[in-house]
Formats: structure tokens, sequence, C-alpha cells
């Protein structure tokens, strides 16, 4: 029997890094959904406050199995 995979896109945020945004992302991600395969970082931004980055944002794909 074939697989099916579904795809969603989320934003993680991080004062920190991208790094840390995206990881915020997926561990999100995995606390509802079930057998999480790839994520994809497909953009990457910064929120700027009075000339000072504030927070890092990473758009990310992310995979998982479809149980119909």
């Amino acid at each position: 029997m074939a697989s099916i995979y579904k795809f969603i896109e989320l934003v993680g945020t991080s004062p920190t890094s991208w790094e840390e945004a995206a990881k915020s992302a997926v561990e999100t991600a995995a606390k509802t959904l079930r057998e999480l395969r790839v994520a994809e970082v497909k953009e990457l931004d910064m929120i700027i406050e009075s000339g000072k980055v504030v927070a890092y944002r990473a758009k990310v794909k992310i995979s998982f199995k479809y149980e119909g």
C-alpha cells in the first residue's frame, strides 16, 4: 500500500536565531501531529523595532504521514 503525506506551513519565532525559530515550529507541530517526516525552511525574516532586531522568524514546510 502506498503512503500519503500532507504538507503544512508554520512560522516559528525566536528572540535568538533562525535555527531556534525553525526548531520551535517543528517541536510545536510534533505535539499534535504524528509521524513528522521532513521540515524544509522556506523563508527567513526578522522583526525590527526601533532599529533593533527583536525576533527571528522561520517559515517551515513540514510533511507528515496522512492517515485518512
